[in-house]
């Protein structure tokens, strides 16, 4: 039985879309394969790892057949990537096997039954259900994804805070050692909602969003999240967890502030960080009258100096940071000015904010050097 027949490019398109949570290597063989869905015209393509879902549907199918079948996604994907960008792909089924054909190159890939392939049950109702741009959407993970935990016990970390409040979303993420806090106004929230979206969703949600005042769709539930916009559909399950406190975390009395070029800031931070080994990340800012002053030395004696005029007219100020949590930032956000509010105690967090970006707030904590 025929199943597709369009371009290389349109194939890949689908596929690339939902390849991306793929687990390569997996406890269920199932997971390693994408559910290929065709009913009329309409196929659609569905991945899941058992915590997050993708499906996206393309208008290609043969025929006014319905079928359903599981394939190996990594591999039809490698197929079609090798393939010549000419002439049509056709994918067929025959005897349980997906056959791909092109040209004169022909391929038979393994099935496994559709009817085995785990799909996520969603709620019937959801609490909570919104739309914005999805370029508003994609800048509030871009400007605070870098601060979350990989791996952490404290299982809560490894994923961002979403605050649906009237009139405003919030993102959050902290690893314990820093803080990464961004809103925007927002209709259609009638009380507040607090959930943990996984760091996993987070990452895939950055690759699939465009920057385009195009729609994205949220609802959300007291345990899953579901992401529409475009063709493609993302459920995800949440994070079970208390988040901490990110308010009484961001300082709100700090009276000594400087204002900085993030470009500037950013070369100097990078020129010291090669004179730092992979085990201490540390870099040395010595802050006084009208100066800021970068430093990093190693093991071997040696040092890497940037001075930096700025309009600081407080104490002298003597802390050392992890350089990788100040490039972070400066890599994320694309303001040319970054504040920067400190307190007199080189044990005391600095608090980094956007002159015209009154939402965006980062919390680094100092280290010893």
């Amino acid at each position: 039985m025929q199943l597709v027949q369009a371009t290389r490019d349109a194939l890949l398109k689908p596929l690339s879309t939902v390849v991306g949570i793929v687990e390569r290597r997996h406890t269920l063989p199932i997971l390693a394969n994408i559910l290929l869905r065709k009913n009329g015209s309409d196929v659609s393509f569905l991945a899941t790892d058992l915590e997050v879902q993708i499906t996206t549907n393309a208008d290609f199918g043969v025929g006014e057949d319905n079928a359903a079948t599981t394939v190996a996604a990594r591999k039809l994907l490698d197929i079609l990537k090798a393939l010549p960008d000419f002439g049509d792909v056709r994918l067929g089924l025959d005897s349980g096997k997906l056959t791909i054909q092109s040209g004169k190159s022909r391929f038979q890939l393994q099935t496994l039954e559709a009817a085995d392939f785990p799909v996520l049950n969603l709620p019937e109702q959801w609490d909570v259900s919104l739309s914005m741009p999805q370029r508003t959407l994609k800048h509030l993970f871009n400007t605070v994804h870098f601060a979350m935990a990989q791996q952490d016990i404290r299982y809560y970390l490894n994923g961002m805070l979403l605050v649906f409040e009237p009139g405003l979303v919030r993102t959050v993420t902290t690893d314990g050692h820093r803080l990464a806090h961004n809103a925007t106004a927002i209709d259609g929230v009638q009380e507040r909602h607090d959930i943990i979206v996984p760091r996993k969703t987070v990452l895939e949600m950055q690759r699939l969003l465009g920057d385009t005042d195009d729609l994205v769709n949220i609802d959300v539930s007291s345990r899953q999240i579901r992401f529409r916009f475009g063709d493609v559909e993302l459920v995800s399950k949440l994070v079970e967890g208390k988040f901490p406190d990110f308010a009484r975390v961001i300082p709100s009395n700090y009276t000594r502030h400087f204002d900085v070029s993030r470009e500037v800031l950013q070369g100097s931070l990078q020129r010291a960080a090669i004179l730092t080994t992979d085990k201490l990340r540390g870099v040395r800012l010595q802050l006084s009258q009208n100066q800021l002053k970068i430093s990093a030395s190693n093991a071997e004696q040696e040092e890497a100096v940037e001075e930096l005029d700025i309009d600081y007219e407080h104490e002298s100020l003597d802390v050392g940071f992890n350089v990788s949590y100040l490039l972070d930032v400066l890599a994320s956000i694309k303001d040319e000015t970054v504040r920067w509010s400190v307190q007199p105690d080189a044990n005391a967090s600095v608090l980094m904010t956007l002159p015209e970006q009154e939402d965006f707030k980062y919390v680094v904590m100092p280290m010893r050097i």
